[in-house]
């Protein structure tokens, strides 16, 4: 009898586990029919996209936009974390669909396909509250931070619109990112860091105000998405979701959560 039972025991048990297989085979297969859409983002560039430290999980303005249009399309997002200066490699390997990530249109017109422009940009200066550096010109003979491949960074070298006040630092100085230009700059050992408007407002407030940053901005740009050249399918398409996302009031709920409500340049005719 002892045995018997035994057996029904297992026989349920197995009946079981393939039950929760099927399930869980069913599921999966469900997830893998879901068209992928890849976005190649700068993993330290808040508050358009960034690693939340409660939650362990990448998030920002950008990547919650992008989100949303897979709501739309019913896509699974694969937020692809990249180096910026590997950006164009990664996009032109076909590693991500497109680059959304306070991506500069200005003076790369030609070089992908671009969504319309969806933020208004400022290259500004960020400085020590305390440096006694009030204005531009007073970055002559100054340590000046920058990211890597950086519209900021492209601005000041040779052919950049403001070559002639990078020639007046004393160096302009590289990274791979802007935790750590401003790491440097808290250290002291670069003087100034310049960046996007957006990043700096959020790196200011979230380092007990002891920065600033200087009236006088560097240029006026545009964001937009950019995709593979030839790849207009696509961008039409999430082209698209954005103005029905602007139009639903989705687009600013989003810029109202991260700080960049008064950027938002969409419904701009």
């Amino acid at each position: 009898m002892k045995k018997l039972l035994v057996l029904v025991l297992s026989l349920a048990m197995v009946l079981s586990l393939s039950a929760c297989g099927n399930k869980e085979t069913k599921k999966s297969n469900s997830d893998s029919s879901k068209k992928k859409f890849t976005v190649g983002f700068d993993a330290e560039y808040p508050p358009y996209g960034y690693m939340d430290s409660d939650t362990g999980e990448y998030t920002g303005f950008d990547l919650e936009l992008a989100q949303a249009v897979c709501d739309m399309e019913g896509w699974e997002l694969v937020k692809t974390p990249i180096e910026w200066a590997s950006k164009d490699a990664e996009l032109n390997n076909g590693n991500i669909d497109c680059i959304w990530n306070g991506f500069t249109i200005n003076g790369k017109e030609d070089k992908y396909e671009w969504s319309d422009p969806y933020v208004n940009n400022q290259q500004v200066v960020v400085v020590a509250k305390n440096s006694g550096i009030t204005k531009l010109a007073d970055l002559k003979d100054k340590y000046v931070a920058a990211q890597s491949a950086s519209a900021a960074l492209q601005l000041l070298q040779k052919g950049g619109d403001q070559e002639k006040l990078g020639k007046t630092f004393k160096e302009i100085q590289e990274f791979p990112d802007y935790n750590t230009a401003f790491s440097e700059l808290e250290a002291g050992t670069v003087d100034a860091v310049a960046m996007d408007v957006g990043v700096a407002k959020y790196q200011v407030n979230n380092r007990n105000n002891n920065y600033v940053i200087l009236d006088e901005n560097l240029n006026s740009e545009q964001y937009g998405i950019g995709f593979k050249k030839g790849n207009t399918e696509l961008r039409d398409k999430v082209n698209a979701d954005l103005k029905k996302l602007y139009d639903e009031g989705k687009v600013d709920e989003l810029a109202k959560k991260y700080g960049i409500e008064d950027m938002i340049c969409l419904g701009d005719k």
